[in-house]
């Protein structure tokens, strides 16, 4: 009988950059349109406001993830070429150290040392990468595809309360957006859960809770700027 597990790291770089993206795309868009109708704004200065945010919102996503990312990508060629360099220059002193990272995980010294002469004899570098500095192509950097993720993930949150404003204009637009900001959020932290194999209740409530919070604080500040105003 085949026996097949379905592992979810290989999710780790694109679902987190997803996620990150469109929770900010909906709490930051959402929470510009609550703090600006609260301070007593017309709907077109409101629409124009959140507008704006999610354009500029997607871009420095794009621009902080690539950046971000480009950094731990670099850090990880430096080390690769670095283990290069020892790997032609003692090639028995890191087969030794790759067979007692072995056996410092339960393998006999003996055995330990078989498998690291033979995984370096297919693969020297990968066998470092894996085992000794912990880079492999599961979590990888990958700056293009973050910055992808972050900004059309983003658009794609911004979206969503900015369609609410745009539908329910008027006394109800602070409550609409509120609530509906909300469930999307919960769907969110839902599915994004799911996908990592994680609680959906917990994924659902954090992602929902600091969005309130976030929400909360901006009807405030638009509520004191309009009446200062």
């Amino acid at each position: 009988m085949t026996h097949h597990e379905m592992h979810r790291s290989h999710r780790v770089g694109w679902l987190r950059a997803a996620v990150l993206g469109a929770n900010d795309g909906i709490v930051s868009t959402a929470s510009l349109i609550i703090g600006v109708a609260a301070a007593s704004s017309s709907q077109e200065s409101i629409l124009l406001a959140g507008i704006a945010g999610l354009v500029a919102g997607a871009m420095s996503m794009a621009a902080g993830e690539y950046v971000s990312v480009s950094s731990q990508s670099d850090t990880e060629s430096a080390d690769l070429a670095l283990e290069k360099k020892s790997l032609a220059n003692n090639f028995e002193f890191e087969k030794d150290e790759l067979a007692k990272i072995y056996e410092n995980r339960g393998l006999e010294p003996v055995l330990a040392e078989k498998v690291a002469e033979q995984l370096m004899a297919h693969d020297a570098l990968g066998a470092h990468a894996r085992d000794e500095i912990g880079i492999s192509e599961t979590v990888s950097a990958q700056p293009v595809q973050a910055a992808f993720y972050s900004a059309g993930t983003f658009t794609v949150g911004a979206a969503l309360p900015l369609l609410v404003a745009w539908v329910i204009p008027g006394n109800l637009l602070i409550t609409a957006v509120s609530v509906l900001s909300l469930v999307f959020l919960a769907v969110l932290g839902g599915l994004a859960a799911r996908a990592g194999g994680a609680s959906i209740a917990v994924g659902a409530f954090r992602v929902t809770f600091w969005g309130a919070l976030a929400m909360g604080l901006t009807a405030v500040v638009g509520s004191v700027f309009g009446v200062v105003a």
